[in-house]
């Protein structure tokens, strides 16, 4: 009976010492957990001179321990050098076991009432009473809460290792996911005019190194607004491989820039690393390359269909044929006007101002050449007169002399006529003794844009430049600046 009470106690001290070791994680660290080695080999050394009865011996001496303790507490004698129990008691306390934690001050009472849950925790027990478990506490006990200790932590440890690792596996596998994942992502183009939904897309010519290592080399179509083009992750260099062709037959010029850029992510935006500006030419310099090149493109992936892709090819045909022919038309007309324009005497030529085109005509005597506003032989813009050198020149009444040009042959070719922005401007105003009917108000202010080459309004020459008092000097100058640059340079000698 006595054996059976005896082991339940050494139950009850088991589970008390496996508490204190749960409880001891909350107030020190692992690292702080030691006992003095000293007080384990002295124990040690005296378990061995005492015989081994089994547990019965071991449990009368843990009795004996808890006896003693209490006789310590009591203010009882010492008991003699020579005894176990007086050995035990002369050696120091272990310090980790009663220490203040540091920052925290005295520790507050703890209520032995405080449960987690339903179940009660034990109380920290105080520094004597440590003092005296730790005493009590056998070999035994004592390596069960230190392995209980260790037990714990390598637990907390493992299970935050295996977190830790957990996650970054985790991210691993995202990250080898979007290396194997197409990407879309956006540049930037501008083609005035195209609409892919009628026309075709443009060809994007892409060369690099994907994630995997592989080398990539691929033509890819976007829309008018950048968007088509889908890779793995990795770096890239983008091109412009053809034009692409409108609806209407445009074909543009292809840039070519060369842009590198690295793809990261789905929906990336490119534009501002890679934009493209497509402009449009002329459309009769488009050459026949030109437009077989897009249609190639068209035809493999840039339109619809390769039947969508012929007609877009024959409209960019046709209004490049269109454009050549008007410009074939143009430069006729051109020809055409050129000879109307061009005048000769049998000393000198010139050509009539483009800007005087078509609003004036010319008569011709000898080497007398008279410009005049078309449709009024009577009102003369300006008269050219061939002068052997040496002799002097006399203008009509009422005309001024204007600008001369020397033909280097012996002649020199002098030009005359009214100042019309001083004349015209003075008869309007009744300063002069013309009547006022003979210029009416439309005729009058062409001439004056004829002479000054629309470089001034009638109103400022008639208020300002010239004003109403008549300032016959400055409108002489307007005159004759403007006939020095657009008329005499033509006056050449006849071949």
């Amino acid at each position: 009976m006595e054996n059976e009470t005896r082991g339940q106690e050494d139950a009850a001290q088991d589970a008390a010492a496996c508490a204190e070791a749960l409880e001891s994680l909350d107030r020190f660290s692992l690292d702080e957990v030691a006992f003095d080695e000293t007080i384990v080999d002295m124990q040690d050394a005296a378990g061995d001179g005492i015989p081994d009865t089994g547990d019965d011996v071991e449990d009368a001496r843990d009795e004996a321990d808890v006896e003693k303790g209490d006789d310590e507490g009591n203010g009882q004698p010492e008991p003699n050098a020579g005894d176990e129990t007086s050995l035990l008691g002369d050696l120091p306390v272990d310090e980790s076991l009663t220490r203040e934690l540091p920052g925290l001050g005295s520790a507050p009472v703890v209520d032995e009432t405080i449960a987690m849950g339903d179940i009660p925790l034990p109380s920290a027990p105080s520094a004597h009473e440590a003092e005296v478990r730790h005493r009590k506490m056998s070999p035994k006990r004592r390596n069960l809460m230190v392995a209980g200790v260790v037990a714990v932590a390598l637990v907390a440890g493992g299970a935050g290792y295996a977190a830790w690792n957990g996650y970054q596996q985790e991210q691993a596998a995202v990250v080898a996911a979007n290396a194997h994942t197409m990407m879309s992502v956006q540049i930037g183009v501008h083609a005035a005019g195209l609409d892919c939904s009628t026309g075709s897309k443009i060809p994007v010519q892409v060369s690099g190194q994907d994630s995997d290592g592989s080398s990539v080399s691929e033509t890819l179509y976007v829309d008018e607004h950048g968007r088509g083009i889908k890779l793995l992750p990795g770096d890239y260099t983008l091109s412009i491989a053809a034009s692409p062709i409108a609806a209407d037959g445009t074909i543009y010029t292809v840039p070519t820039t060369k842009t590198q850029v690295t793809v990261k992510s789905d929906g990336q935006d490119l534009s501002a690393q890679a934009a493209f500006k497509l402009k449009v030419p002329s459309a009769d310099t488009v050459t026949d390359d030109q437009i077989d090149a897009a249609a190639k493109y068209a035809e493999e992936g840039g339109a619809s269909s390769a039947a969508t892709a012929k007609v877009l090819q024959q409209a960019a045909t046709a209004r490049r044929g269109a454009a050549v022919n008007a410009v074939s038309a143009q430069k006729a007309q051109a020809a055409r006007d050129a000879d109307a324009r061009h005048k000769a005497t049998d000393l000198y030529q010139l050509d009539i101002p483009v800007e005087w085109y078509g609003k004036v005509e010319t008569w011709q005597n000898g080497s007398t050449l008279c410009i005049y506003l078309a449709g009024d032989s009577d009102t003369p813009i300006v008269t050219l007169v061939a002068v052997r050198e040496g002799e002097s020149f006399t203008p009509d009444e009422g005309d001024t002399v204007l600008g001369a040009a020397n033909l280097g042959n012996g002649y020199t070719v002098y030009a005359s006529g009214p100042v019309y922005p001083y004349v015209v401007p003075q008869t309007i105003n009744g300063r002069t003794q013309n009547p006022v009917s003979t210029y009416p108000m439309d005729s009058a202010i062409e001439l004056v844009e004829l002479t000054t080459g629309n470089r001034y309004t009638y109103s400022q020459i008639k208020n300002v430049l010239v004003g109403k008092d008549g300032k016959a000097d400055a409108a002489t100058k307007l005159e004759t600046d403007y006939l020095a640059q657009i008329l005499l340079p033509s006056i050449k000698a006849q071949d």
